[in-house]
């Protein structure tokens, strides 16, 4: 296992939707491995490939300290809202750090999809959990959480990016 580089805002990569996984390899499992290093690594509860600069439809989460076994992976995942309630927290990106807004999220999902080996998998998830679906799967549609802010607040993000020391182009 090894940690990868993580995309940031403005790579290309992030804005790019990942496409189906069709073979279940070893690549895909050393992928998995990296992906969670790299999460654990970045101290996040989801990371997407793409942001990885990969565009398979694959992400990892961990959220075992809102409930144990919420760890591991999800290739080629589809959600789906569970009744209509939502929850409004606060919401983060590994590629855009330091910048975090209340951000809008269905409070329960099913999600289902495929593991490493090609298995189905599925779980209904609420709170946390049922977050990180949604943002992992917008990260592999090219959706990055600052599309799902109110105006106010995503003008307010765009000003901490534009601010944002890791934004910053050399100056010389």
């Amino acid at each position: 296992m090894a940690t990868r580089p993580i995309r940031m805002f403005g790579d290309p990569v992030l804005r790019t939707r990942a496409q189906e996984v069709t073979e279940f390899d070893a690549a895909l499992e050393h992928l998995i491995d990296d992906m969670l290093e790299t999460m654990d690594e970045a101290g996040g509860v989801g990371l997407a490939a793409n942001q990885v600069g990969v565009t398979k439809r694959v992400f990892v989460y961990d959220c075992s300290h809102i409930e144990e076994g919420l760890r591991g992976h999800i290739v080629n995942p589809v959600w789906e809202a569970i009744g209509e309630e939502t929850q409004i927290d606060q919401e983060g990106c590994l590629s855009i750090p330091g910048v975090q807004k209340d951000t809008e999220r269905f409070q329960t999902v099913k999600v289902s999809g495929q593991d490493k080996d090609g298995n189905p998998v599925s779980m209904v998830a609420s709170g946390l959990m049922a977050r990180c679906i949604q943002h992992e799967t917008d990260h592999l549609d090219g959706i990055l959480f600052l599309k799902r802010l109110s105006p106010e607040l995503r003008k307010e993000a765009m000003a901490e990016l534009r601010n944002a020391e890791w934004n910053q182009e050399p100056r010389g």
